[in-house]
């Protein structure tokens, strides 16, 4: 009997058993609420095969997706004081930063670059949002400073990815410090006559959007993105007034021309290779004769206007 209850039984057990499913294996789309498998959804870089929408894409992945052959050299950055205001609410600032760290596996919320896109070089500063909210801190303030100089030596684009809460309060006033610092990195790059664009993605709020995200020389955003300061429900208690569909989100700041483009995921590279090489090609060596003149005059009233100014 105890052959046949410790050894017959549990083969048989064993093999009408339905096998479990691992919870990993399957991803719900926050927007339609659809089943994607996992290897479906990673296959389609992160964008639910139904409706279209843009979930948030791992940080080491994105810089996969946007350097040639997903290769790129990682930038060490400065090591700042972890808590230089001694912050403590329900937690200490301290422990947070160590669990952020532990989770992501990263020292703070942003990850510099350098490699090529389309065999261009380029430096990329890209967010975490999953330490801490991709919140910007002294830390992150230092990055950008040293992404900037880097893309200066290397005399390469800078590309910026943010994806944040905004600045970080357990920093108190060295978080909005980051704000100018960061205009004034940015403004580096640009006297050194080189191209500097921002990649918006969701969310991008805060101080973050209140200083270089916005100060793009091309401002491109993933589609469904939230871009903006406050709140739409801060907004709304505030003026009480109801907003309109799709407030802050990147289709409706390019209606209202606050970013340049609005691409897919599956488009960012090529899109970024073109303007590239549109910014960094030199000039034609051919001279470049230029078209006659019209001579025809146009009256008009008392007025007369000649040529392509005269046209209605």
């Amino acid at each position: 009997m105890s052959w046949l209850t410790n050894f017959v039984r549990p083969k048989i057990q064993a093999w009408v058993r339905k096998s479990e499913v691992p919870d990993n294996l399957w991803d719900k789309c926050p927007n339609c609420g659809q089943m994607i498998f996992h290897r479906e959804l990673e296959a389609n870089l992160r964008v639910c095969p139904h409706c279209g929408h843009h979930m948030r894409l791992p940080v080491a992945k994105r810089l996969e997706l946007l350097f040639d052959d997903g290769s790129y050299e990682r930038i060490d950055l400065p090591k700042p004081d972890l808590d230089p205001l001694k912050f403590r609410d329900r937690k200490r600032y301290t422990d947070r930063l160590k669990e952020s760290q532990a989770s992501t596996g990263e020292a703070d919320a942003i990850m510099v670059a350098k490699g090529r896109i389309g065999a261009y070089p380029a430096v990329i500063a890209a967010f975490n949002f999953e330490f801490m909210g991709g919140s910007m801190g002294v830390a992150v303030g230092d990055g950008l400073v040293a992404a900037a100089r880097l893309a200066i030596a290397e005399s390469a684009p800078l590309i910026v990815i943010p994806a944040s809460g905004g600045a970080r309060m357990q920093e108190g006033i060295l978080s909005l410090m980051q704000m100018p610092r960061s205009i004034i990195a940015v403004d580096e790059v640009r006297e050194a006559g080189l191209p500097y664009i921002v990649l918006l993605t969701d969310p991008t709020t805060g101080g973050v959007s209140a200083s270089f995200a916005m100060m793009g020389d091309i401002a491109i955003a993933e589609p469904g993105a939230v871009i903006g300061f406050a709140g739409a429900r801060v907004i709304e208690e505030t003026i009480r007034e109801k907003l309109p569909p799709g407030f802050q989100r990147a289709e409706y700041l390019l209606e209202h021309g606050m970013v340049d483009m609005v691409v897919p995921r599956g488009a960012l590279k090529e899109t970024l290779v073109r303007l590239i090489a549109l910014i960094r090609q030199p000039a034609p060596s051919a001279e470049i004769v230029p078209l006659p003149k019209p001579v025809s005059t146009l009256s008009h009233g008392s007025r007369e206007f000649q040529g392509d100014a005269g046209r209605e």
